[in-house]
This record gives C-alpha cells, sequence and structure tokens, in this order.
C-alpha cells in the first residue's frame, strides 16, 4: 500500500480549481448588481449541476436524486415531520450508495465514484441541517409565493457550486443572506489569496513528507511507531489543504465562513498540532461536521450520547471496517480522556511535573490520532488485521484499561 496515495486525496481538486473563475465571475455579478435574487440563485444552481456532471459523470444522477427529493420532501410534509422523512431519505440512499459503489468492481483509477460519495456526504449534512432549522421554526417556508418560487431557493442551498465538492457547513439562513446580499458583498481577494498561500505552504510539506518517506531507511510498516505517526501527519495535511482550498473558493463566490466557523484557521492548525487533549482534537477537528454532529445526534441522544456520535459518524463516512473499528475507537478514546486528564492533573502541582504531564500526553494525544485516522483509512479487513495485532495498539489498549479503572470517577468535559 502506497500511503502517500492512500486518500488519493484530492481527486476533486482540479475541479475546485477550475471553479476558481466562474466563482469570481459570480462575485462580480453580484456586486455590480447584474444578477437579480432569482438569477443568482440559479447560477448557482446551474454551476453546481455542471460541476457535477463534469466531476463524477453518470455518477452525478446519484447526487441528483436525493437533492430533488429531499426537496419535494420538504416542501409536502409538514414541519413536524419534516427532518425525520429528510433524514431517512439521505442516510438510506447513502448506504446504498456506499454499498453499491463498494460493491462493483470499479476501476481504481477512475475517481468520479469517490467525489460523488463525498458530494452525497456533504448533500446529507446540508438536507439534515435545513431540516432541522425547519422542524425547529428557524427557517419558515414560503408556499404561498408558487412551487418554483419556493424550491428553487433551497435546491441552490443543497447544490450550490462552491460548496459541492467541499467546505463548511453552511446554514440555510447564512447563504439566502449572502445570495440576498447585493453591493454589501465583501471583497474577497485578500481571504482567498491567504488561504491559497496557506495551501502552497501545506502541499510544500505534504511533498517534503512524503519525499522523506519513500527515501527513509530503517523501520517499516504499521509495527512501526514512528512511521506510523509520519504516515498519519501525511494524511493530516492532506485534509488540511483539501479544507483551505474548499474555504478559498467560498471566499471568492463571496460565501466565505464567519469567523471561527470554518473548518481550519491558523488557530485551529495550532490547536489540532499542539494539543495534550484528545477530546479537544476531537472537537477542533472538521468543526463543522463536529457542531453537525452534535446537534443532529449527541444533543438528540438520551442515553450514551458520545458513543451514538461516533456510531453515527462511521455510518455516514461508508462503515467500512476501518471505519467502524476506528470511530468506535476514537469514542473510547474520547471517554478515557474526559477521565485520564482530571485525574493526572491532580498530581501535577509543581512546574516540572506539569510540563512532563503535558509533554507526555501530547505524545500520546499525537499517537492515537495517528492510530485513529490509519484505522479509519485502512480499507482492506488484512491491513485492519495488522493494526491491530501490530505495537501501535499498546497505547488504545492501555487507555481503555484505564477507563475501565476509573469508569467511577467524575469525567470533566
Amino acid at each position: 500500500m502506497r500511503w502517500a496515495d492512500l486518500l488519493v486525496l484530492l481527486p476533486a481538486a482540479p475541479y475546485r480549481l477550475a471553479a476558481f473563475p466562474f466563482a469570481a465571475l459570480f462575485h462580480h455579478l453580484c456586486a455590480s448588481g447584474h444578477l437579480s435574487l432569482t438569477a443568482r440563485y440559479i447560477f448557482l444552481l446551474a454551476g453546481g449541476c455542471l460541476l457535477a456532471g463534469t466531476a463524477m459523470g453518470s455518477y452525478a444522477v446519484l447526487l441528483l436524486i436525493p437533492a430533488a427529493g429531499s426537496v419535494l420532501v420538504l416542501l409536502s410534509v409538514s414541519p413536524a415531520h419534516a427532518h425525520t422523512w429528510v433524514f431517512t431519505l439521505q442516510m438510506s440512499w447513502q448506504t446504498l450508495c456506499h454499498l453499491g459503489l463498494s460493491s462493483w468492481e470499479l476501476d481504481p483509477q477512475d475517481a468520479r465514484p469517490a467525489v460523488a460519495l463525498s458530494a452525497i456526504m456533504l448533500l446529507t449534512q446540508k438536507a439534515t441541517s435545513l431540516a432541522l432549522d425547519i422542524h425547529e421554526g428557524l427557517v419558515p417556508l414560503q408556499l404561498g409565493q408558487g412551487l418554483l418560487h419556493g424550491a428553487l431557493p433551497l435546491c441552490s442551498y443543497l447544490l450550490y457550486f462552491p460548496a459541492l465538492l467541499g467546505g463548511p457547513l453552511c446554514s440555510f439562513s447564512r447563504f439566502r443572506a449572502q445570495a440576498e446580499s447585493r453591493g454589501a458583498l465583501r471583497r474577497p481577494l485578500r481571504a482567498a489569496s491567504q488561504r491559497c498561500l496557506c495551501a502552497l505552504a501545506l502541499q510544500g510539506l505534504r511533498l517534503g513528507l512524503a519525499g522523506g518517506l519513500a527515501g527513509g531507511q530503517g523501520c517499516a510498516g504499521l509495527g512501526c511507531l514512528p512511521r506510523t505517526w509520519a504516515q498519519a501527519l501525511l494524511l493530516r495535511l492532506a485534509y488540511y489543504l483539501h479544507w483551505v482550498l474548499d474555504e478559498a473558493l467560498l471566499e471568492v463566490a463571496g460565501f466565505g465562513p464567519e469567523a471561527g466557523q470554518g473548518d481550519l484557521s491558523v488557530r485551529d492548525l495550532w490547536m489540532l498540532e499542539t494539543t495534550h487533549r484528545l477530546s479537544v482534537f476531537a472537537r477542533t477537528w472538521n468543526k463543522s461536521t463536529s457542531r453537525w454532529l452534535r446537534r443532529l445526534v449527541f444533543q438528540r441522544c438520551p442515553a450514551q450520547p458520545l458513543l451514538a456520535t461516533f456510531a453515527f459518524s462511521a455510518w455516514w463516512h461508508g462503515l467500512r471496517p476501518g471505519q467502524v473499528f476506528g470511530f468506535l475507537c476514537w469514542a473510547v478514546m474520547v471517554e478515557a480522556d474526559y477521565r485520564i486528564h482530571p485525574f493526572l492533573s491532580a498530581w501535577a502541582t509543581s512546574q516540572g511535573v506539569k510540563l512532563l504531564y503535558r509533554g507526555t500526553t501530547w505524545v500520546f494525544t499525537q499517537l492515537i490520532v495517528a492510530y485513529i485516522l490509519v484505522a479509519v483509512e485502512t480499507e482492506s479487513f488484512t491491513m485492519l488485521c495488522l493494526l491491530w495485532t501490530s505495537c501501535n495498539s499498546i497505547l488504545p489498549l492501555s487507555y481503555g484499561l484505564v477507563l475501565l479503572l476509573l469508569a467511577k470517577k467524575p469525567k470533566q468535559n
């Protein structure tokens, strides 16, 4: 297995880059007042359909069907039942797509199925978020002005091209406010340029690390802790690059996230790589998805909300063996983290002991994150077994044992 290519990581990157000129054109036409509100929605929707057809080919049908179905459900059922129907539709369809595409003998060089699945997962986020807003009365539907007038903003929100292939989850209310703003649209070039420079820096680090791993001698494979950590860092850098490009495209189109609402800022990057708390890493990693999971599952689950949230995340990601194992392991590690740190911090009274405590737990957090990430990205059951039987499992097993010993201790959220 070539770990540097494990994610095939940016299969949609060329299409994102190709969308930048259209995003800039859209922003210019809006700022100059050449597009009416209806024309803006049509531009965003048509751009999304065109981008889907270009990036996914015939697999774009797998995205358009649930999008149209969700809009029909939202316009036909009562707000009290909107969330249940949309959630059932989206997750059923997404699960069928995951299982169906994984069972077919597809060309491994063809990135279109992976791009389509990623877009369907993002569609599930947007559709369920919108359904919850309607269910809770945050977004009233305007059905008295005609079916087309009511459906167009919803379709545009679910399929608007700057966020079709990636990007942090944006609420329907914010999307509509940004689409309706005219000359008030802020200038996006500075923020987008900063993110593009950050993407170049991340790509440079990623290429340097990949070259070092390819030319490295000595320990190799899943049994070597330093190499596993380096491989996981390579995957994290690819994710960071992915998120930065997504937010740059949104900035160019005028749909940039609010401060602190994106998936990756400099502060978030620093927090992810320096925190000694696994629970803090879990909340900071892919922040918009974390907030969505908290609202959709954690706050609505009466029993074991943490375990239910990570189990649902495994379902949402596709239910491959590595994903099920990785996310359930993550849930156990976070639960242990909540109890271990109050216990250890009570012993860290002097400055030297505090430094030792933070340094040691930072190393533990890095190694556990590497273990989880490699497990989640492992597609082969054989490779998952090799990971489980390697020395990388010693630390997660130790955390699990400590959780059993401290089960009656109060946890610190």
